[in-house]
């Protein structure tokens, strides 16, 4: 029969953390062996594009709480992620195959500058497009599949064998109490990919296991004790394994892996670039040893700008196109979503704000801002301890303490927080000026304390030429592992789906 394709491809613009605009920037791929080479390696995960020269900031970003020995958040911190929260991108459309336009009637479509497309490639793109129906919207019949895509019946017949021969979907059952004959459902099957999110943050190790369908079948968290780099990567692969051992499954078929971390990749060196308080966790033997842990499919993103992706998939990020999610606890960072799509820059460090040159109060201190960037030595929650201590309080001081006290009428707490205010919104009025989102989203243990976006709004008044809504993220502790789950997923798609027999490979040719 005349092979047909449908003229109705999502767009590669759709919202999420997308193949093509994945962990890129700020990510460092397993197999990139060769310092110098700008190139992605040929083990490298599909859709991972290293960017090209050195870093010139730092995240700093640290995803844990307020204080040395407390987890993020102040009491009245929303709760994290459920355990049974889909981690994969709910509301956001699957994207196509970027760069390939099917156009015209059937038999006669074009791509690639209007050469005519061969049977084998339009079956794919019909292959793509059926899946991405099924992922997006979950159990379909075939008529279903018809309707939406535009394909005719035999046609979306012919798909659906090859597609449920490939192991990623099955029938899910059937349609019952309509008229007529009961239609066959079809529905991603769960056990055909698995994805492991995991944070390391400064006190805190965390965790998740999610399938393809995005349903947490574990999760865990445990508080990061080694003072050594290779400690901690031991801690990192022993929870990755209790993972694995809660979930039943070995870790040999996890399918893509993402580790939300401080910092940025730096081509030159191989190796993670500017990770903070993160001591020794720059040295390229770091990212030797979780390759040599996790495989080809390893992605290590930068930990806020996995939270970022997280908000944009479960939490406010739904409702906008635009906008730009700070944390700031223990460190300071931006992740930046224009457009629907992560923005990294050119050199990967995007939303580094914590070098913004703003500094001043009590808190700041010269030696902190020339390790850590001169905002987040004066507004994390070191800086705040310090602004405190200052002022005058004693006994032991944590920024959650002082919040709480000037909640309380501590009038020496209360100028340490309204100082706070005003350099948290010195720093998004510049963001303002720059971008102009629609959003602006707080987290971190600071970000997220009661009464704090209220504080920064009002400053924010008298500083910007407009006002963006301002909201406190509900994503809680787990917000860069919801992000890694998101990520990891898009990535594990693409990669499971290059493998159907009729998906073209790399060098244009056709498997099977």
């Amino acid at each position: 029969m005349t092979e047909e394709v449908a003229g109705t491809m999502t767009p590669p613009g759709a919202a999420g953390a997308t193949p093509a605009d994945g962990p890129a920037g700020k990510v460092a791929a397993a197999g990139a062996d060769t310092p110098s080479s700008h190139e992605p390696a040929g083990t490298e995960p599909a859709g991972i594009e290293p960017h090209s020269t050195e870093p010139i900031g730092s995240a700093g970003g640290e995803p844990a709480g307020l204080s040395g020995a407390e987890p993020a958040g102040l009491p009245g911190e929303p709760a994290g992620l459920s355990g049974a929260e889909p981690a994969g991108l709910p509301g956001a459309e699957p994207v196509g195959l970027s760069g390939v336009e099917p156009v015209g009637l059937p038999g006669s479509a074009r791509v690639n500058g209007g050469q005519a497309a061969r049977p084998q490639l339009i079956r794919a793109l019909n292959e793509q497009l059926l899946l991405s129906h099924i992922r997006q919207l979950g159990p379909c019949s075939r008529a279903e599949l018809a309707r939406l895509s535009g394909l005719s019946k035999p046609t979306v017949s012919l798909a659906l064998v090859n597609v449920e021969r490939s192991g990623l979907v099955r029938i899910a059952g059937q349609r019952t109490g309509v008229p007529g004959r009961s239609a066959r459902l079809y529905e991603v099957r769960p056990e055909a990919g698995f994805v492991l999110g995991l944070d390391i943050g400064l006190q805190f190790l965390r965790g998740a296991l999610a399938d393809l369908t995005g349903q947490i079948r574990a999760k865990a968290s445990a508080r990061a004790r080694a003072s050594s780099m290779a400690g901690r990567v031991t801690e990192l692969i022993r929870l990755a394994d209790a993972l694995c051992a809660d979930a039943g499954l070995d870790r040999a078929v996890i399918t893509q892996t993402v580790i939300g971390s401080p910092g940025v990749y730096d081509p030159r060196r191989n190796a993670m670039a500017l990770t903070g308080q993160l001591a020794g966790w720059g040295s390229p033997a770091v990212l030797a040893g979780l390759r040599e842990a996790f495989g080809e499919n390893l992605v290590v993103e930068n930990d806020v700008d996995a939270a970022a992706l997280a908000e944009q998939a479960h939490g406010h990020g739904r409702e906008f196109a635009s906008f730009a999610f700070v944390w700031i606890g223990t460190g300071i960072g931006m992740g930046l979503v224009l457009d629907g799509r992560l923005h990294r820059g050119v050199h990967g460090v995007a939303g580094e704000i914590a070098f913004m040159p703003i500094s001043e109060g009590r808190g700041t201190d010269e030696g902190d801002a020339r390790r850590r960037g001169a905002l987040e030595a004066s507004a994390s929650a070191s800086a705040v301890v310090r602004a405190a201590r200052r002022a005058g309080m004693r006994g032991p001081v944590s920024a959650r303490r002082v919040f709480t006290a000037a909640a309380r009428g501590d009038e020496r707490a209360a100028a340490v927080v309204a100082q706070e205010a005003r350099l948290a919104a010195k720093a998004i009025c510049s963001v303002i000026t720059v971008v102009d989102p629609e959003l602006v989203v707080l987290g971190g243990g600071i970000g997220q304390a009661p009464g704090f976006a209220a504080a920064v709004t009002a400053e924010l008044r008298q500083l910007a030429p407009v006002l963006p809504e301002v909201r406190v993220s509900a994503l809680g502790t787990d917000a860069v592992v919801a992000g890694c789950l998101a990520a990891g997923a898009e990535l594990a798609w693409k990669q499971l789906t290059a493998l159907l027999p009729s998906a073209p490979a790399s060098d244009g040719s056709f498997s099977g």
